[in-house]
């Protein structure tokens, strides 16, 4: 089968690797569509982030959905033919995290696609995948590229879910990337009264709107239009920072209400925050990271159109142009989310 594999920064490569044999439970998937995220991105252009580096080659790939091609003797409700989207966490189960009922902070953590480890955790982006039956949520309706980003789309439920209620509530969600995007989505179906999003290129400000937000600034080109969301104290009850940027969790910092709360999403590097505001307004200041059951629910509310994510495909390729690829999903002002198709 054919794999797409990095090798150092800028040097992608088709290959042929094996699939392997399925073991109990088990199920083989013909992958064919496959999200490029963010972290493929940083393994393309930089060879890793922080300091995650490549030290050996790795297949990319973690937002695939695909067919059931076989399955195991002992897999029940599972069978060949069967739409699924594919769960590419894979937490132990067994280490004290797991056991409290926190599988996302797993220390023995097996996703897809990830340098962390040596050896690193091989990705998705294959012709056939062999994976647990309990890794596949089963879809009737929704087509593999909708299926596709429902990791993603677990990412913002997991987020919405360490912040209070949104019903009824003014969102501020800062960084409109395909996970700023999603958020609008998400707290749309939440019930938030008004959402506002920033960002400082203005064509993915269009794909929240088209999403359901309310207001979108640019503000590279209206520094001062958050300005007035900073009256009496702030007027924010929950921001989602989906950008990893310093000044824009600072800026909402100014803007959200005493008490209210900002989720931070977004991966950065280091930053300086001024504590006596995070202090004298009682801002709960939290972090998400990854999901678990919320894999599940996306999947569903894709499945049954609760949400529509097709507005944010911007592009779908084929494995052989997957350089081309992972150049327009890194050009902001071209591409949402764009796809592999095996």
């Amino acid at each position: 089968m054919r794999a797409v594999v990095i090798h150092a920064a800028h040097d992608l490569r088709i290959e042929e690797r094996e699939p392997g044999a399925m073991g109990p439970g088990e199920v083989t998937v013909r992958i064919e569509a496959g999200g490029i995220c963010g972290s493929d991105l940083h393994y393309y252009h930089h060879g890793g982030f922080g300091t995650v580096r490549l030290r050996e080659p790795m297949i990319l790939g973690h937002e695939v959905a695909g067919t059931i091609a076989a399955v195991g003797s002992d897999v029940t409700g599972l069978k060949p033919g069967d739409r699924v989207a594919v769960n590419p966490s894979r937490p132990c189960r067994a280490c004290r995290y797991c056991l409290e009922g926190l599988p996302n902070q797993c220390l023995n953590m097996r996703f897809y696609g990830s340098a962390m480890p040596m050896p690193h955790i091989q990705g998705a982006f294959r012709e056939m995948l062999v994976c647990d039956a309990v890794q596949c949520e089963k879809a009737g309706t929704a087509s593999v590229a909708e299926l596709a980003m429902a990791e993603p789309f677990a990412v913002t439920l997991h987020a919405l879910s360490r912040a209070p209620s949104l019903l009824g509530k003014r969102v501020l969600i800062t960084g409109c990337g395909p996970i700023g995007a999603l958020t609008v989505a998400a707290a749309r179906f939440h019930g938030a009264a008004e959402i506002i999003v920033t960002d400082v290129v203005d064509e993915p400000l269009a794909y929240a709107r088209e999403l359901g937000a309310d207001r979108t600034i640019n503000t590279a080109n209206e520094p001062e239009a958050l300005a007035a969301l900073g009256v009496d104290k702030g007027t924010v009850g929950v921001m989602f920072e989906c950008s990893g940027n310093e000044r824009a969790l600072r800026s909402g910092l100014e803007v959200v209400r005493p008490r209210g709360t900002i989720v931070q999403v977004g991966l950065g590097g280091e930053m300086s925050l001024p504590q006596n505001v995070v202090v004298a307004k009682e801002i709960a200041l939290t972090g998400s990271f990854r999901f678990h059951e919320e894999f599940p629910l996306a999947v569903r509310l894709i499945d049954q159109r609760k949400v529509d994510l097709r507005p944010l495909l911007t592009g779908s390729y084929g494995i052989a142009d997957a350089v081309e690829a992972f150049e327009t999903a890194g050009d902001r002002k071209r591409a949402m989310k764009v796809q592999l198709a095996f």
